[in-house]
């Protein structure tokens, strides 16, 4: 196993000295993605993607529809550089005790993930007492494509994007007509897949349904899932340069939990139902663009955290409910020559109310019932200097009812280079609040803390010649006031000890050899001098795809070295996993295809004590009416 990261490594390495990219277009069978092609939506700042000095990776349709999964976050795993989801199984990640679906940009977001921001479509999701996402909403059947911002992004989305932001884009028509697509699928483990898709317009009106069904009995006893759930997207033109949209989301899974292979766990598991909705007018003028959008997210969790081997069944069960509301407001202008200046206005509530239920109907024991209100103002003012230097600097202040205010800058600078080459810098702080459970909730709560805080300095280099894109960039992250729990006087408490410094680089290429072969990589390296669980040293992926005719086949390869399970005692682990895609169609509305994942067989852990299935294989058609 050593002897095989290493050579990956290396491999890697040798690979990124002359032809490293960063993962601002993605290289599928079928497209290649031009450096200047992408018009970017993280930022929020409307205009050519390349002065943007954000560093941004995005993942489009055609990728996500070839890799065949259920869940957005393998692939977003495998195809961004310095990301890392946790997994704990052949499906679902599931919530609370024993739960995955831990992100982490660059050693930054946490399990529960509380420093990296998920969007849809521009508005938070996020679980309004924890504070954050749901993994098990994140479905392949909802998204057009995701942009990943890696570095904070704190002064455009506030608390919780410190480390960066996943925007998912969701699904529309874009030209008259309809379109139709089935997708069902069965695999290892008595895994069941299947997507529904509809999709229409007709002139200046736009639909888009979706829904899903899925479920496992997962790789151990006492470990099944099952998820359902449908989206609904709908805009109307109003005017040539006006757009009314309307988006909602609802999911519900049943997870549960065996524990660990030395402390199992009897009768863990969880209901969850989650809605999500959005309400959004956009504009967009020669000289101004911007969007007015008011959204609410709800959830409703019931869970029953089990009993150990020789224990007895618990009377109660958890159960919580929460909600989020909010407006946002931003406006885009070009006040003059080479200007866009962007100013907006954020407001949150959220909060909810859990207390343990009691199956003999006695009182509810209240766990918390809170609120809290943020209300933010920032500004971006972008201006091109001369034809080939671009400035960028921005400010955000963030007010919390129960916190305080944050002052949040970022500057930056892009510079445009001979032979579509571009050199980019930029310094961003980003921060977060502390959430409500981790100031009122459960015995470790403090009511005292104090915001996380940090500070990220990047250089990166990108460039497209012909038909390779490559480039590198390198960063370092100085943060304090993290977060920990700690004994004091006797007792756990969470106080604002933790510090981040973080070194890395991060690497990628996209190589067109011919209209039918294709290969893409990317490597990461992360240093960090005080080490968190999910966030690998090494990170590598690599994948040759080639497409001819009515077949696609891809074959990759992903190496992770240095990655801890856990920390105290400090315990990591390595490995490689082997993938392979295969597409035929038959037809032009039909698609057969099959994967096969660690068909090495590995044995390995990300979630200490839940060892990972080792080769599965699923098969299914796609039916497009």
């Amino acid at each position: 196993m050593q002897r095989i990261l290493t050579f990956t490594i290396i491999l890697t390495s040798l690979l990124q000295t002359t032809f490293a990219q960063q993962q601002d277009t993605l290289q599928t069978p079928h497209r290649t993605l031009p450096i200047d092609e992408v018009e970017i939506r993280a930022d929020r700042i409307r205009g050519d993607r390349r002065v943007t000095p954000l560093t941004v990776s995005i993942i489009d349709r055609q990728a996500i529809d070839y890799q065949s999964r259920p869940s957005l976050l393998p692939t977003l795993t495998e195809q961004v550089p310095g990301l890392f989801i946790t997994s704990r199984g052949v499906m679902g990640y599931g919530v609370s005790t024993g739960s995955s679906g831990g992100i982490s940009i660059r050693g930054i977001g946490g399990s529960p993930t509380t420093g990296v921001m998920v969007l849809i479509d521009g508005h938070p999701q996020y679980m309004g007492l924890m504070g954050h996402p749901i993994a098990d909403v994140l479905q392949s059947s909802i998204a057009e494509r995701v942009e990943v911002v890696r570095g904070p992004a704190s002064t455009l989305y506030g608390s919780n994007a410190m480390g960066g932001v996943v925007n998912i884009i969701t699904r529309k028509m874009e030209h008259d007509g309809s379109e139709n697509d089935i997708r069902v699928g069965y695999g290892s483990y008595n895994t069941f897949e299947s997507e529904l898709s509809s999709r229409h317009r007709k002139g200046r009106f736009s639909a888009t349904v979706t829904g899903n069904y899925n479920r496992s009995d997962g790789h151990r006893h006492n470990m099944d899932f099952e998820q359902y759930g449908g989206s609904a997207r709908l805009g109307v033109k109003i005017a040539e340069a006006w757009e009314l949209s309307a988006h909602g989301n609802i999911t519900h899974f049943n997870a549960s939990n065996p524990g660990t292979l030395s402390a199992p766990i009897i009768d863990n598991d969880s209901r969850i139902t989650r809605v999500a909705s959005s309400v959004a007018l956009n504009y967009d003028f020669d000289i101004a663009s911007g969007a007015l959008s008011l959204f609410y997210n709800w959830g409703e969790h019931n869970i029953n955290d089990g009993y150990s081997e020789g224990g007895s069944p618990l009377d109660y069960r958890f159960r919580s409910t929460d909600n989020m509301a909010g407006v946002a407001w931003y406006q885009s202008a070009h006040l003059f020559n080479g200007n866009t200046t962007t100013v907006g206005l954020d407001y949150q509530l959220y909060g909810g109310r859990a207390a343990n239920r009691f199956i003999d109907q006695s009182p509810d024991k209240e766990i918390a019932n809170e609120r809290m209100h943020n209300i933010a103002a920032y500004i971006d003012f972008r201006q091109s200097l001369t034809r080939w230097l671009t400035l960028d600097a921005g400010l955000r202040l963030d007010q919390n009812t129960d916190i305080g205010h944050e002052w949040v800058p970022k500057g930056g600078l892009s510079v445009q280079l001979p032979r579509n080459a571009q050199l980019k810098a930029v310094v961003a702080k980003g921060f977060r609040f502390p959430t409500i459970r981790e100031m009122y909730m459960f015995p470790p709560q403090n009511a005292a803390l104090k915001p996380e805080k940090l500070w990220s300095y990047e250089l990166s280099f990108e460039q497209r010649v012909r038909s390779v894109t490559y480039g590198a960039n390198i960063f370092l992250i100085d943060g304090e006031n993290m977060i920990r729990t700690l004994p004091i006087d006797g007792r756990p408490k969470n106080v604002n000890t933790g510090r981040i410094e973080n070194f890395g680089i991060e690497a990628n290429l996209s190589w067109l050899l011919s209209p039918h072969l294709s290969i893409a990589s990317n490597y990461s390296f992360l240093r960090m001098k005080y080490p968190v669980v999910a966030a690998p040293k090494h990170k590598f992926h690599a994948s040759i795809n080639y497409t001819r005719s009515r077949w696609s086949i891809s074959t990759s390869l992903q190496a992770i070295g240095g990655l801890f399970t856990q920390t105290d005692p400090r315990t990591s682990t390595d490995f490689v996993l082997w993938n392979c895609n295969l597409q035929y169609r038959p037809t032009n509305r039909l698609t057969l295809y099959a994967r096969g994942e660690n068909l090495l067989g590995r044995e390995y852990e990300i979630n200490a004590g839940y060892p990972m299935p080792g080769a599965t294989f699923f098969a299914g058609v796609k039916l497009t009416l």
